[in-house]
């Protein structure tokens, strides 16, 4: 809906600010990013999460997996992974690199992100944490969109997280 000019906002991640901004998207040049609203502390928080790389235990080619993890997680790779789908580097240093930053002016402005993140919820909602952010999503948007208060709205979704999250 954002792509084709139909949502002011999107919550998403950085590998769609290159999709956005394609010369055949409705919104291209338009789009610009911010840090996620704070509360009364004044910060706000985003969560983390991404791309993780693993070798199996089992594999044949452990040797071989070990060093294609090494090549993708290094400051060469991650580079172009950046320039080429807008994706955020682990490695600070990439943060203050001239052509992603020429390429992707918003990239060096998420350090900022990075150093406030937290974990995302799933310690707390386990196996249940899609069902969790369903429920949540779908309740902030009936307060957005009018069908429900904000009060009714919180009510019922600490109802389901009750029963989703009983001990």
């Amino acid at each position: 809906m954002f792509q084709a000019g139909n949502s002011i906002f999107m919550r998403n991640w950085p590998y769609a600010f290159r999709l956005v901004n394609d010369e055949e998207s409705p919104v291209a040049g338009k789009v610009k990013t911010a840090p996620l609203p704070a509360g009364a502390s004044g910060k706000s928080a985003s969560t983390l999460g991404g791309w993780q790389l693993s070798v199996s235990r089992y594999s044949q080619k452990q040797k071989a997996a070990v060093e294609f993890v090494r090549f993708m997680t290094s400051a060469r790779a991650q580079k172009e992974q950046a320039l080429q789908s807008s994706r955020l580097p682990t490695l600070l240093s990439l943060y203050d690199d001239p052509d992603i930053a020429r390429k992707f002016p918003f990239i060096p402005t998420m350090r900022d992100s990075l150093d406030t993140a937290v974990a995302r919820p799933s310690t707390a909602t386990g196996a249940d944490y899609n069902e969790v952010s369903t429920y949540y999503f779908q309740h902030v948007h009936k307060v957005l969109t009018g069908q429900s208060t904000a009060e009714e709205s919180m009510q019922e979704l600490d109802e389901l997280l009750h029963k989703v999250l009983k001990p």
